[in-house]
């Protein structure tokens, strides 16, 4: 138990302490607890003072200050100890409180009566301020929209004992904006759920308000498992969303959103799906310089490389074959689930498969004899188009053609080629295939149909030169 002598001085030093402080006077101190009606502030040699919780919550009713927080206020009564108030109420506000307001920042009620030309008249105790119409809020509204009501402002000019005031309303929200935006990026983090408002929409994306004005980028790329070409189909300006938290960069201030990760991966069930050989239908999302994207199902698009379609001859000339927007049918050429990518080859229409008249991936075997096109020159061959993702290589030995023959004017890109399949792997990728074996198989035909027309036993040059002389005679 304590002394009761003690706990009387201890009061009796408390009671001059406060008697040391006029009403009306500006301290400082730091909150040490909070209560359900009212919080402790140490104001140091000055003793301990209460505040109102009230004047401790913003305009949603939360608290804006923690414990350990350092605060500025006025001592509004000395009785029984400190009182304080963050803000100078307009009936009580004095012209000796309004200076000190002025001094330390302290924000003062006040009444905004009526709109006048640049700004409002505002009533604050007996005086009258201006407050610009550019400092009553942070996004310029109707000036009419601000009559009548009662705010706290910033006193920003005091001149002639009070009589001139300018105020500002703008700084405070700003401040205590700046308060918000520094507790919404402590919660801001990679891999953060959380709920935001649409505040604009771009080409590229759009920026979310994730509270206290902190705007993080959901860029386009981000918004759908399919592609979106235009952000104003997913978003609308003025919606409320939940995104995730992709990346968070302190020192650009930058924060990535996403939309797309809260859904499930389509590429999980692409093994279901999917298969090398499989032929499906697809829609071109785009066209690339090496290549056209078709999408298979959303969320999950597969590459016909530039490779896989037939040479034309000229340089990129493939992709006037095909148009961004149109339904092909593709054959699925390889799966890469770690890496998400799948390869596919674009079958012309009216083939066996989807409209290819050339050979399918099942008619190139040992010893067949295919048509082909030109694709490429190479120092030890020729590269042949046969099927989508069928490409067979002619060695030059195999060719047919001397060495010191241009093999460009020999084989134009581009041009039809007849060649015999001399060796092709298991998988049907790597395939050797000759022109020289074409050409000799047709030496050979000739001979045997010469042989076949001719009538009896060979003739020596003997016979045949007096056969020719007897037909000239018969002429004459």
């Amino acid at each position: 138990m304590s002394d009761p002598t003690e706990d009387f001085a201890a009061m009796f030093e408390a009671s001059v302490k406060a008697r040391r402080v006029e009403r009306g006077q500006t301290i400082e101190g730091t909150v040490v607890a909070i209560g359900p009606e009212v919080a402790f502030v140490d104001v140091g040699g000055k003793g301990e003072a209460t505040i109102d919780i009230a004047e401790l919550k913003d305009d949603e009713g939360r608290l804006d200050v923690s414990v350990g927080d350092r605060i500025h206020a006025v001592v509004v009564s000395t009785a029984g100890g400190l009182t304080l108030s963050r803000r100078l109420a307009r009936s009580a506000a004095t012209d000796r409180q309004l200076e000190d307001a002025f001094r330390t920042g302290l924000p003062v009620e006040g009444k905004v009566e009526r709109a006048v030309k640049g700004g409002y008249e505002v009533r604050i105790g007996r005086q009258r301020g201006f407050c610009p119409v550019s400092q009553i809020d942070i996004a310029r509204a109707d000036q009419s929209a601000h009559e009548g009501r009662v705010y706290e402002f910033r006193i920003i000019e005091y001149k002639d004992g009070g009589r001139n005031l300018v105020v500002s309303r703008r700084a405070l929200l700003e401040e205590q904006q700046q308060a918000n935006a520094a507790e919404v990026r402590r919660s801001i983090v990679a891999g953060a759920v959380v709920e935001g408002r649409v505040v604009s929409v771009r080409d590229f994306g759009a920026f979310v308000d994730l509270g206290g004005g902190v705007q993080g980028l959901l860029h386009v790329s981000e918004m759908g498992s399919s592609r979106v070409s235009d952000a104003s189909h997913v978003v609308s300006a003025g919606d409320t969303i939940t995104v995730k938290v992709l990346r968070v960069d302190d020192d650009k201030q930058k924060i990535s959103l996403g939309l797309k990760q809260l859904t499930d991966d389509p590429w999980s069930r692409v093994h279901e799906t999917c298969s090398v050989g499989q032929v499906r239908a697809g829609r071109v999302t785009r066209i690339a310089e090496f290549g056209a994207f078709v999408e298979l199902e959303p969320g999950v698009e597969a590459l016909a490389h530039a490779s896989t379609f037939a040479p034309t001859g000229r340089s990129g000339g493939w992709s006037a074959e095909i148009a961004a927007g149109a339904t092909v049918a593709v054959e699925i050429l390889s799966i890469d689930l770690e890496k998400k990518r799948i390869g596919v080859a674009v079958l012309p229409e009216g083939s066996a498969r989807a409209g290819f008249t050339g050979a399918s991936g099942g008619d190139i075997v040992l010893g067949a004899r295919l048509t082909g096109k030109v694709e490429r020159h190479e120092k030890f061959g020729v590269f042949v188009f046969l099927a989508p993702g069928r490409i067979g290589l002619i060695p030059m030995s195999e060719t047919g053609v001397a060495k010191e023959t241009d093999i460009a004017r020999a084989f134009p890109v581009g041009s039809d080629v007849e060649v015999e399949v001399l060796e092709v792997d298991p998988s049907g990728r790597r395939i050797r295939l000759s022109a020289k074996a074409i050409q000799e198989a047709r030496d050979a035909d000739e001979v045997r149909e010469y042989n076949e027309r001719a009538e009896g036993p060979a003739t020596g040059f003997g016979s045949l030169a007096e056969k020719l002389r007897d037909a000239l005679k018969r002429e004459k």
